[in-house]
């Protein structure tokens, strides 16, 4: 993980600037890049996405992206999946996906990968909260666990194989558990 203090760079001026692979975020003053994902990481937010849209895109009620540049608060963040309800997706106008995403989404996922600072992960999470976001999750593969925080209750930790993981209320058709998620790592 790259950080570069860019005290005289402004959010404006970090947006201006190319594009970095992994992303990099604006943070607090800070330019860090995020970690390369790995298996863990890649094989959870694979099967994820598209596992959220088969249940909330087609009646248009919600869609999640991955790694979609979000830029809200003072910040500039890469959340490893942003979900937005359909009808707060910025568009262009023939109607299709705009390219920027000027908005905090309405359910943010981050994976935890090793090389990634828990403490800027979860200030992300709450940052996200802060300006709308309806949940936040922090998927730990390694402690098979998932952090879930809402605005203004404590953050809960699902650890129990059968646990059935709490989603946003626009998702409540979406079922996952504990154990499911993370037995996309085994397949």
């Amino acid at each position: 993980m790259v950080q570069t203090p860019t005290k005289n760079l402004t959010l404006e001026e970090f947006l201006q600037l190319p594009e970095t692979e992994p992303a990099s975020e604006y943070l607090d003053g800070l330019i860090i890049q995020k970690p390369m994902p790995q298996g863990e990481h890649s094989a959870i937010q694979t099967e994820l996405a598209p596992a959220i849209n088969l249940v909330v895109k087609p009646n248009h009620i919600a869609r999640a992206f991955i790694e979609l540049r979000c830029t809200f608060g003072g910040r500039s963040t890469v959340p490893d999946l942003a979900v937005f309800l359909w009808d707060r997706i910025p568009r262009k106008e023939s109607g299709g996906v705009a390219n920027v995403f000027p908005l905090a989404p309405d359910w943010t996922i981050e994976i935890f990968s090793p090389d990634q600072s828990q403490t800027k992960v979860t200030k992300n999470i709450l940052h996200c909260l802060k300006h709308g976001t309806q949940m936040g999750w922090l998927i730990d593969p390694d402690e098979q666990s998932v952090f879930v925080y809402r605005p203004d209750q404590p953050t809960t930790v699902y650890d129990e194989p059968g646990a059935r993981l709490p989603v946003p209320t626009f998702a409540t058709d979406f079922n996952l558990t504990v154990e499911r998620l993370f037995s996309w790592l085994m397949e």
